[in-house]
């Protein structure tokens, strides 16, 4: 690819823009040498104003989405996309979030300009595990882990019964779930179905991949090693490491 187009469609600018950068000298090698349009040169070498490009497409990155952020592009905010360089919403293809968590919501995020991983993720048949901390407005009864276990919960204007959850009791009123869809508010809902109401809500893990300290509104990059926890199941235990949920 041109290194005109490359550095448009990674969100650094208009190609007119990127045409005017590369005449001022703003991007070069790894060595401070200046690059033209038609430089022919590794990804990695390539520098915009002294720092290294965005990874290409197929880039993904973890956010910890803080409660009151919405995930969209546009609309009122705050929005996820604010937390981001602006860079990443203007990239070709764009960065979108995989999958959603609603606004009041916190907890790990995952945001892609991978198609295909964010079908893989996405789509019903994939069954990655999501857990979950809740903090509820009633102590809980006691037959939800076997009712949430059961296979036979039916939402309600849903047509088909959720998949089997796992419950974990963390206190009278506190509770870990692991699901293995992503219905619509889906914890949300299923707790309504028993009769409480969830007070706050954070995902703590997707897969075997965790917040790892990364603070509320804080994002990074992943590499190999984090996507192959994506497909993993969540560490026996795992908490919501440095947070304190409160109703």
């Amino acid at each position: 690819m041109k290194l005109l187009r490359l550095l448009a469609n990674l969100g650094y600018g208009s190609r007119r823009e990127m045409a005017q950068a590369l005449r001022a000298g703003r991007v070069h090698d790894d060595q401070g040498v200046p690059l033209h349009p038609d430089s022919d040169i590794a990804h990695s070498r390539i520098r915009f104003d002294g720092q290294p490009l965005d990874p290409p497409q197929g880039m993904l990155l973890m956010l910890h989405k803080p409660g009151g952020v919405t995930c969209s592009h546009a609309g009122p905010g705050p929005l996820v996309h604010d937390l981001l360089p602006p860079r990443f919403a203007r990239r070709r293809p764009p960065v979108a979030s995989v999958g959603r968590l609603d606004r009041d919501t916190s907890g790990l995020l995952l945001l892609t300009d991978d198609g295909a991983l964010l079908h893989r993720l996405t789509a019903p048949r994939s069954h990655v595990p999501k857990l979950y901390e809740a903090v509820l407005a009633q102590d809980l009864r006691g037959d939800e882990a076997a009712l949430f276990a059961s296979g036979s919960l039916t939402l309600k204007s849903d047509e088909t019964p959720l998949a089997p959850a796992q419950l974990q009791v963390l206190g009278p009123r506190r509770a870990r779930l692991v699901l293995h869809e992503g219905r619509y508010h889906q914890v949300r809902r299923m707790f309504a179905a028993v009769g409480n109401h969830v007070e706050s809500l954070h995902r703590v893990a997707i897969g075997g991949l965790q917040l790892d300290g990364l603070e509320p509104g804080a994002w990074r990059l992943l590499d190999d090693a984090d996507r192959a926890q994506l497909f993993a199941e969540p560490p026996a235990g795992t908490t919501a490491t440095g947070r304190t949920m409160r109703p």
